[in-house]
């Protein structure tokens, strides 16, 4: 299995390769020339694993460089027991309406990103022997809330590699940026952006491909890679959990193999939801993949009318994981969609960047569309979601998982589609407390965010996580803040 770039398809690399690098020299993203394929009796096969197996097969389907035994090591080192709070490392609820809730933040740090960012410290350490001729990895992040914070924690104190992440100052919930300003580890930088996501996103690509920046690391004997999804060993992980998820409706007698199901993703930066369609050419029976937004509906646009628009206004919500107006892995999808024609997405990619706007005209958008649905849901929606749902169900859904619970019941409500559905839940209801408590108890009032969390499970008895609460008593470390023109400067003061 070898990669190539969405930008120049004449890059042939090995998986150990894609991943050490994280991005192509020309700005593209990797991506596997072909996409393996899964049977029938291969699902029934698998159904019959834990995660773990699960995880093992799938990986070697596309890391066809790494050995058996090291897959073996790198998965038993990320699903370990006790890492995640549930044996089932990724499981399901079932709502009412017939839906599968795929609880995705078991791990430390309570969100989705542990699902891939406890395995990718592994498989970099891997590639890095393979692929890196001896150099210390240093590894630059931009995130949204919860990348950063699994980022950091899966990379702490990891032989031979730094870690650096960047994050908006003001776009993140007051218990993600906690998380990350108090993380321990002698390898690890944190630091603030002035500006959103996108602006922490792009200045990091622009660092990522500047000549002269990989030079100065190269004479420290170091090099840039990525933890973030755009590192193909970010994203094929999550490829794992889609393929598991259908494999446990098998296994527990809610589906009958071939029966198709419908996936439900919030997603901002398309990387989730990206790997639920990889999961889909595979072979899993995925009939529709829908997409859920939240205010910033960039994406809902889309693939409503094929025009990708950035030149909008930005909006800070209480579910920041999905405030971003530039969708880095729709990359990977166009480029697949249109045949791996490299030139077409170069062209999309570099009107994105100078125009901020791209049309892929009809064609493209009957493809997109013949796979995906989109939908939105405002700040007062998902809010009276997560009251129903708890009112209802007994059940506490985070910011995010709402908004996906809520255009999934508008889906099914405009088109009767009963299909199963599986609604991946990317992170602790703890994290966003105090939409969550005002949602659940308005009547509730709380002093600060660890009161707000004493109040949340004094109204519901659902447990708040462990790592949350020792939150409360953690030194601060990092308070640093740049621009998005001086986070060059910053990563060179931090890591060289």
């Amino acid at each position: 299995m070898l990669y190539t770039s969405t930008r120049d398809k004449t890059v042939h690399v090995t998986s150990a390769e894609a991943i050490t690098h994280g991005i192509s020299a020309d700005g593209g993203l990797f991506v596997p020339e072909s996409i393996p394929q899964l049977t029938a009796d291969d699902l029934q096969r698998l159904a019959k694993l834990d995660y773990k197996g699960r995880a093992k097969e799938i990986l070697s389907l596309y890391l066809t460089d790494f050995s058996k035994e090291e897959i073996d090591r790198c998965v038993e080192g990320a699903y370990a027991d006790g890492k995640f709070s549930s044996p089932a490392v990724a499981p399901m609820v079932k709502l009412a309406d017939g839906s599968h809730i795929l609880e995705l933040w078991r791990g430390p740090t309570c969100a989705f990103k542990d699902m891939a960012l406890q395995l990718l410290p592994h498989l970099l350490t891997v590639s890095a022997e393979k692929a890196a001729g001896g150099r210390q990895i240093v590894i630059l992040v931009a995130t949204s809330g919860d990348t950063g914070k699994a980022a950091l924690e899966g990379f702490r104190d990891v032989p031979n590699t730094q870690i650096m992440v960047f994050y908006p100052s003001e776009g993140v919930s007051p218990m993600q940026k906690l998380q990350m300003a108090t993380q321990e580890g002698s390898n690890v930088a944190v630091c603030a952006i002035e500006g959103n996501f996108d602006d922490a996103q792009t200045g990091v690509k622009k660092i990522f491909t500047d000549p002269l920046v990989a030079e100065k690391l190269a004479q420290k004997n170091k090099m840039f890679s990525s933890a973030n999804s755009i590192n193909w060993g970010r994203l094929v992980p999550q490829v794992v959990y889609y393929v598991s998820a259908y494999c446990d409706l098998l296994a527990k007698g809610e589906i009958q193999n071939g029966d198709p199901i419908h996936v439900v993703v919030p997603t901002g930066n398309f990387g989730n939801i990206l790997a639920a369609y990889y999961a889909r050419e595979m072979g899993v029976p995925i009939d529709r993949l829908i997409c859920a937004s939240n205010r910033n509906k960039v994406l809902t646009d889309f693939i409503e009318t094929g025009v990708y628009d950035r030149r909008r206004d930005f909006y800070c919500t209480s579910s920041p994981s999905m405030d971003i107006l530039i969708s880095s892995n729709l990359e990977r999808l166009l480029f697949l969609l249109s045949g791996m024609d490299d030139a077409q997405t170069r062209t999309w990619m570099q009107n994105l960047s100078a125009d901020g706007v791209y049309d892929v005209g009809e064609a493209m958008r009957n493809k997109i569309q013949a796979v995906f649905n989109g939908g939105y849901c405002d700040e007062d929606a998902t809010k009276e979601l997560i009251g129903s749902v708890y009112r209802s169900e007994g059940y506490l859904c985070d910011t995010h998982t709402a908004v996906a619970v809520q255009v999934y019941r508008d889906f099914r409500a405009s088109t009767g589609d009963e299909t199963p559905a599986v609604i991946a839940s990317t992170a602790s209801p703890y994290k966003f407390s105090r939409t969550v408590l005002a949602a659940v108890a308005p009547e509730v009032q709380a002093a600060d965010e660890f009161a707000m969390v004493d109040a949340l499970y004094e109204k519901t008895g659902f447990p708040c996580p462990k790592q949350l609460l020792e939150l409360k008593n953690k030194q601060v470390r990092f308070t640093d803040i740049c621009t998005r023109d001086t986070m060059e400067e910053a990563v060179l003061r931090a890591m060289l």
